[in-house]
């Protein structure tokens, strides 16, 4: 693990910052698509064109053109170019960092993410997790890891509670993934008869999870209505996903993506080894690895933030704390420092 210049460190802070103004500014001239008009008998008429989830292009009726629907048209212009404006500084600073070091997402796994934004998954109460949440926390800290990075899985957990909690925000995954014409197909599971959650690209490694908490001992898969797909209920995914933090994926751009935040992602990293069986022996690995890393940045730079995190996760119980401990003499074996800062936070 190394640290990033501060420079470095200081644009992505900027970026986090533009990206927000500019989801919250979202206005017409964010919408895909042109306003065009028609003769039709003699009389304009004014159609919203735009390319749908399957890649066809569709045309939807708003009226006869008259003053009002011209100063729509006009508005939506001068919309398109704020956006563009926007987007233009987006990009130089997702440049910058790129030439300073900022850790970077390989271009098939950037170009999904930008499509189940895109589609609203995010902003539905998706949440990146996995390896690629990790490299993303690489740039919120301020570091780059030491380990290789390369895995085309893409994992997204959502809470399956939010279908009631949030009416009408809905991001259909699977249109979108269909749309990238990449050859998405859906994963047979083991039940035929169950949802598949997974989905992936014939003959590549690029493969899209959907995951969500499980009750109990559940393990069947569970509908999510707001994504028109279902999710592998995982357990101890709650406590990983119920303080998640914006951020931005970097590649040849920006995606704006949820990611857990720093300090829960590796005490549920530690959980999640010690559940492992052996025949999983290089997966606990990576686990530990990343645990390591993020606990000994954050115990250096931010110490606060594992108490608060601890916190949370000894309130659901005694078993939670006692499976991180499962993990400690691991774990010392990778990073005695990272190691004894989960030994301070246990008492």
């Amino acid at each position: 693990m190394q640290r990033q210049p501060l420079e470095v460190q200081t644009i992505y802070a900027e970026l986090l910052e533009q990206i927000a103004a500019y989801e919250a500014a979202r206005t017409i001239g964010h919408t895909a698509g042109s306003f065009v008009t028609k003769m039709v008998k003699g009389q304009e008429y004014y159609y919203f064109q735009h390319v749908g989830p399957d890649g066809a292009k569709r045309q939807t009726y708003l009226g006869r053109r008259d003053a009002a629907l011209d100063e729509l048209a006009n508005r939506f212009a001068e919309g398109r170019v704020n956006v563009a404006a926007d987007q233009r500084s987006i990009e130089r600073l997702a440049a910058l960092l790129r030439a300073g070091g900022a850790m970077v997402t390989d271009a098939s796994s950037a170009r999904v993410l930008r499509a189940l934004a895109d589609a609203g998954v995010f902003h539905a109460g998706g949440v990146l997790v996995g390896t690629h949440a990790f490299i993303v926390l690489g740039n919120l800290l301020g570091v780059r890891w030491g380990t290789s990075l390369r895995t085309q899985d893409v994992d997204i957990a959502a809470d399956s509670k939010l279908d009631i909690a949030v009416p009408g925000i809905n991001a259909d995954l699977p249109s979108a993934l269909d749309s990238l014409e990449m050859g998405f197909l859906p994963v047979p599971g083991l039940d035929p008869k169950s949802p598949t959650t997974s989905f992936k690209v014939r003959g590549q490694s690029l493969r899209v999870d959907l995951l969500t908490p499980a009750a109990r001992a559940q393990s069947r898969p569970v509908s999510l209505l707001r994504f028109a797909a279902a999710a592998q209920p995982l357990r101890f995914l709650d406590y990983l996903i119920d303080s998640s933090v914006r951020a931005a994926v970097v590649d040849g751009g920006v995606v704006a993506v949820n990611v857990p935040d720093a300090a829960r992602f590796a005490l549920h990293k530690l959980i999640v080894a010690g559940e492992r069986p052996a025949a999983m022996q290089p997966k606990r690995d990576k686990d530990l690895s990343q645990a390591a890393q993020i606990l000994e940045v954050l115990s250096e730079d931010r110490p606060g933030d594992l108490v608060l995190a601890w916190e949370a996760l000894v309130v659901r119980g005694k078993s939670w704390a006692s499976r991180v401990a499962k993990s400690v003499s691991a774990l010392d074996r990778i990073s005695p420092v990272a190691a004894q800062s989960v030994r301070d936070l246990a008492g």
